[in-house]
């Protein structure tokens, strides 16, 4: 099938564009789904901010949760960006995932959240729905992106929006919430209930909030920055993926094209990734084994989840071969690796790659900036660059991007068949 999709035009030779108009569709799918869901919510964020920051102040923690494979990934995801913040100025929060690996979630959430904590779930399966039950009865602030969640706050995607449109907008939005909760942070006199007052002393807590210069303000003004800038940071996520949509889709379709061929063949799809990417890498992995559309599930490899091996390689070898002595393992020529990179300089990443074509790999890469050493030294066979230096906006585009590409491997054959 690969030797019929034209790599430099995205279509096949001689029967005009195939795939180029869903990839346009998909644009289109995703800019109505965030004016509709940010425009009717941005000032229910900026106030879901502002409490989330009063929990902050008082020690409290965000326990995130879900029990699905993509859900896993969203709740790993929103604790790492909390935990380890990667915009200069920022500061971490603390912040813990929790998942079905680790046994009943409404029995880990009972055991682990505190009365001051904040705790969002991810998900509408019972398990989960019990799990925020007993988060709220705590006396948790308790997010969820579902109807009938049991939550305070819902914040549910428009109705009719595809599940990969509705996780893209919830990434968004989590991303946004930790960006935006260090506003209120920083104007830590204004808290729920109360005018402007003297900043409070917060104890224990001064460690993880080194605040400088504290200013009191009026709340009400403070909101309707934040309103605007929820909406800002939403049009840059849309301006982002459509440019990277755009002018990485013949990058996109010949991927897909030859990455159909090599799972119709047998082969897998590795993932990998470091930090936020990491679960990205998880979602990939899970958006590959369920099946999707007429598509079956699809064999897939997530290299980021096995702690004990990472941890082994990084003591033993280190960090930088994590990835690589994993694709010795398990890598074999017809397989395929997808390597996330928001910086596409992360050395694990690199040397994943260059292992990856010693053996006979198809190499694909979702990176950032203007795509880094893997952009510049050729190191994957097709490169898709997010033209960003903004980690968060970076991740959205890339979880537009793989997913795209899950759609497009199932659709290549209906494509091809079409045109004939």
């Amino acid at each position: 099938m690969a030797d019929l999709i034209d790599a430099d035009r995205g279509w096949a030779p001689g029967r005009g564009p195939l795939l180029d108009d869903r990839i346009d569709a998909l644009l289109r799918d995703r800019e109505r789904a965030s004016s509709a869901f940010f425009e009717d919510n941005a000032e229910r964020i900026a106030r879901l901010c502002h409490r989330m920051a009063e929990r902050f102040a008082r020690d409290g923690r965000l326990v995130a949760f879900g029990g699905g494979p993509a859900a896993r990934s969203d709740a790993r995801h929103v604790a790492v960006e909390f935990v380890h913040p990667v915009i200069v100025g920022k500061r971490a929060l603390p912040a813990l995932g929790l998942a079905g690996e680790g046994g009943s979630l409404a029995t880990q959430v009972a055991l682990e959240v505190e009365a001051d904590d904040i705790a969002i779930a991810f998900g509408g399966e019972a398990e989960t729905v019990a799990a925020t039950a007993s988060a709220r009865a705590r006396g948790c602030l308790t997010i969820a992106f579902e109807d009938d969640s049991g939550a305070e706050w819902q914040l549910v995607p428009p109705a009719g929006a595809e599940p990969f449109v509705c996780q893209e907008l919830v990434e968004t939005l989590y991303h946004v919430l930790w960006e935006l909760v260090h506003v209120f942070l920083d104007n830590r006199g204004l808290l729920e209930g109360r005018s402007a007052r003297p900043v409070h002393d917060s104890g224990a807590s001064s460690f993880l909030y080194p605040f400088l210069g504290e200013q009191e303000h009026d709340l009400e003004a403070i909101v309707a920055d934040v309103r605007a800038s929820v909406l800002m940071k939403a049009d840059e996520t849309c301006a982002l993926r459509a440019r990277t949509l755009t002018e990485g889709r013949h990058a996109l379709l010949a991927a897909a094209a030859q990455l159909r061929d090599r799972l119709d063949a047998g082969g897998r799809l590795l993932a990998l990734g470091n930090g936020g990417s990491a679960t990205d890498a998880m979602d990939v992995v899970a958006d590959f084994r369920a099946p999707f559309a007429d598509g079956p599930a699809r064999r897939a490899l997530d290299l980021t989840e096995d702690t004990s091996i990472i941890t082994a390689i990084a003591n033993d070898i280190g960090v930088d071969a994590i990835f690589s002595r994993q694709v010795i393992a398990h890598g074999r020529r017809g397989d395929a690796l997808l390597a996330l990179s928001t910086s596409g300089n992360s050395q694990s990443v690199l040397a994943g790659l260059r292992e990856a074509r010693t053996r006979g790999m198809l190499t694909i890469a979702m990176v950032g900036y203007d795509g880094g050493a893997v952009a510049r030294d050729g190191l994957a066979d097709h490169v898709i660059v997010a033209p960003s230096e903004h980690i968060p906006r970076i991740q959205e585009a890339h979880a537009s991007a793989y997913h795209a590409l899950r759609e497009l491997v199932e659709r290549a054959d209906r494509a091809l068949q079409k045109a004939a």
